[in-house]
């Protein structure tokens, strides 16, 4: 039978009514006297339907029920906060293709912010890593369609499709003087998470794109293939999470714990006992106490921020690079039936001092912003050495001895990347304070 707007009202009022008579005190008494009042809502509730009642009958068209309730859930989820969302069969599907399967994209994590959708980090080796897609983007128009009006999910959704096939972003980027187009190709999202390379000898760097249930395996694998390269010694390391948009908890716990002896490494709060969680650390440290140096910056998200808050609180790493994103809350997927389900923020993460990094982010502990650094040449200057002087005086190194030290680095590297640079600048400043101590 099809409910009339009056007997919808009548009916929604009916529930109402019957709800608070029979749980409304029993929950007062369950409740701490703390906790927000869970009185029903009588007023607000016949404001609904009210409003309920006016659409159906006085909309420009008709709309059904079905289509109606879900926008109002939907409504309520939204309002919460940019991360809590209704997810109605198709959205169930695609969210589970998205973490557990590849699929056609551009490779990177969004949220919202003002209406519009923010790039919270461009993911490496992607189309929008290689189209040059930065963090801190915000798409305005997908193709010729207005993202404002749209939802996440539905953002997301034009965003992926076959690959091969092209789609313009326009985007507004801070400091740009007028909005951006990027035409970018999707291809098929597959993750590497867990890269690494030396960068001088004895120096290593692992760089981690996202958290995946693996990655504090693969983790351990690339820390033992750069100790092999440097003669089984690691004198120092770079971990860089720039543009990391988080991923699995238990991957971020898993990589703190590499490199922490014990202790806490991070734990969850909420209102409900199941989101009251705390993770330790076991003993052992993939280093030896090796000197860590831990790349953030704006795109560094959720569980790369676990990471630095952790190595930061236990004194095992220091932060540089600019704050991080903050975003440090759970979210949760509470399946309603088998083709719908929450997606809902059900607690915050803490590192183990206790900070909050929900809307704060990490602090670096060296704040470096993202230079380019290019190399001055001497235009047509001359510029003499001893050795040019007429009649110099010899080296005395008759035995054709070589200075004590030799500089072996990459001078392309500062011009590459800057921070990275004095990343390992730093490492090997450490490493000479120990020599001296």
């Amino acid at each position: 039978m099809k409910l009339k707007p009056h007997m919808f009202m009548g009916l929604l009022l009916g529930l109402v009514l019957g709800v608070t008579l029979s749980v409304g005190h029993g929950v007062f008494a369950e409740r701490d006297s703390s906790t927000s009042s869970t009185v029903i809502p009588l007023d607000e509730l016949r404001a609904f339907s009210d409003v309920y009642a006016r659409i159906k009958k006085d909309y420009v068209v008709e709309v059904e029920d079905k289509e109606l309730l879900e926008n109002a859930i939907r409504g309520m989820l939204t309002g919460l906060d940019p991360h809590s969302s209704y997810l109605n069969a198709e959205e169930f599907k695609e969210l589970q293709i998205g973490t557990t399967g590849e699929f056609g994209g551009l490779g990177i994590e969004v949220g919202m912010e003002d209406g519009f959708v923010k790039v919270i980090s461009p993911i490496d080796d992607t189309p929008a890593a290689r189209a040059g897609i930065l963090a801190g983007d915000l798409i305005i128009r997908l193709d010729d369609k207005p993202v404002k009006g749209m939802t996440l999910n539905d953002a997301v959704k034009v965003m992926r499709g076959k690959r091969g096939t092209e789609i313009t972003l326009t985007i507004i980027r801070e400091g740009a003087n007028k909005p951006l187009k990027f035409t970018v190709e999707r291809d098929i999202i597959k993750v590497r998470s867990v890269k690494q390379r030396t960068l001088d000898p004895g120096y290593g760097y692992v760089r981690i794109s996202s958290f995946q249930s693996r990655t504090s395996h693969d983790l351990e694998e690339a820390i033992e293939k750069l100790r092999k390269e440097n003669d089984g010694k690691i004198k120092g390391l770079v971990l860089d999470l720039r543009n990391n948009p988080g991923g699995v908890l238990n991957g971020a716990v898993g990589v703190s714990d590499a490199f922490i002896d014990d202790g806490l490494i991070v734990y969850t709060e909420g209102r409900v006992q199941d989101s009251v969680l705390r993770y330790s650390a076991s003993r052992g440290d993939v280093l030896d106490g090796a000197p860590l140096v831990i790349l953030i910056n704006q795109g560094s998200a959720s569980a790369s921020e676990i990471v630095a808050g952790a190595l930061q609180d236990h004194n095992r790493a220091i932060i540089m690079g600019t704050k991080s994103f903050g975003k440090g809350s759970v979210q949760t997927i509470l399946p309603l039936s088998e083709k719908s389900a929450l997606k809902l923020t059900t607690a915050r993460y803490f590192t183990p001092s206790g900070r909050s990094i929900q809307a704060q982010g990490i602090e670096p502990d060296i704040q470096l912003d993202n230079l380019k650094v290019t190399k001055l040449e001497d235009d047509a200057i001359l510029r003499l050495k001893e050795s040019d002087l007429s009649g110099h005086l010899e080296n005395g190194n008759e035995d054709g001895r070589q200075p004590l030290t030799q500089n072996t680095v990459d001078t392309s590297l500062a011009s590459d990347d800057y921070q990275l640079n004095e990343a390992l600048n730093l490492l090997k400043g450490i490493a000479i304070l120990g020599q001296k101590g």
